[in-house]
């Protein structure tokens, strides 16, 4: 059963996370990969919205427990293709050539909330769900490439605040700090407001690839030079 699913609307392509909590594993990166793949080879889509279908959940984060059981059982190759699969999304994002926004319907957690963050525009609806960075009580810390990103969603003190916490947050306080667009009163306005903001966008890709690239150029580099090694050692993992 797929996990992820598309659908184009005029010129958006609304991307919809299917698998209700939607926990992220290697599938899960495999598959969205291929999702982007598709949309871009669309060139008529001008903006893409990522969604879920879940009524509660926008998604809880990596999968936990499959990571737990991959390594127990040492299967790092596992481990490394999901860790390396992630930051292909996340730099796919960064560098798409069309705006990426963020529809957020339900809970985002960890993983969930960090996609956000690299999405361009985000919108929430303020009935349901929270906003939040657990890393620091499941002792994970962000990669070094996360808090550039996170921090050019999140203004510092509120990025502080949640990271150091792990408090969650709604979308009234992420509104104030025009982390997201609009705080959406139930799922419906969440829908037509992104799909409404998605459709003003008509630019060509050309120019807004090369802006998202210089714009982003020095997280690239971080993820490159910074977080591979981390990555490729699973240190992030190291028990103390």
């Amino acid at each position: 059963m797929a996990k992820i699913e598309w659908e184009k609307i005029d010129n958006t392509a609304l991307v919809r996370m299917v698998n209700n909590k939607n926990r992220m594993d290697m599938t899960f990166a495999q598959e969205m990969l291929i999702i982007f793949e598709q949309v871009l080879a669309d060139e008529s889509v001008t903006s893409m919205i990522l969604t879920s279908d879940d009524a509660k959940f926008f998604s809880m984060g990596v999968h936990v427990d499959w990571l737990e059981d991959r390594l127990r059982e040492n299967d790092t190759d596992s481990v490394k293709n999901f860790l390396f699969g992630m930051q292909d999304v996340f730099k796919q994002i960064l560098l798409m050539p069309i705006p990426v926004i963020a529809a957020i319907n339900g809970h985002a957690y960890g993983n969930g909330s960090i996609i956000c963050g690299a999405c361009d525009f985000r919108f929430m609806r303020s009935d349901k769900g929270y906003f939040c960075f657990p890393e620091v009580d499941l002792n994970i810390p962000f990669l070094p490439s996360m808090f550039l990103w996170l921090q050019r969603a999140i203004p510092h003190p509120l990025f502080n605040s949640m990271a150091l916490s792990g408090r969650p947050v709604t979308a009234p306080e992420l509104a104030k700090y025009a982390v997201i667009e609009k705080a959406c009163k139930d799922s419906s306005e969440l829908m037509e407001e992104a799909l409404g903001f998605a459709k003003t966008f008509d630019k060509g890709r050309k120019i807004f690839g090369e802006l998202k690239k210089r714009m982003n150029q020095h997280i690239v580099t971080v993820m490159e030079t910074q977080d591979r090694p981390l990555l490729e050692s699973l240190s992030l993992f190291a028990k103390d």
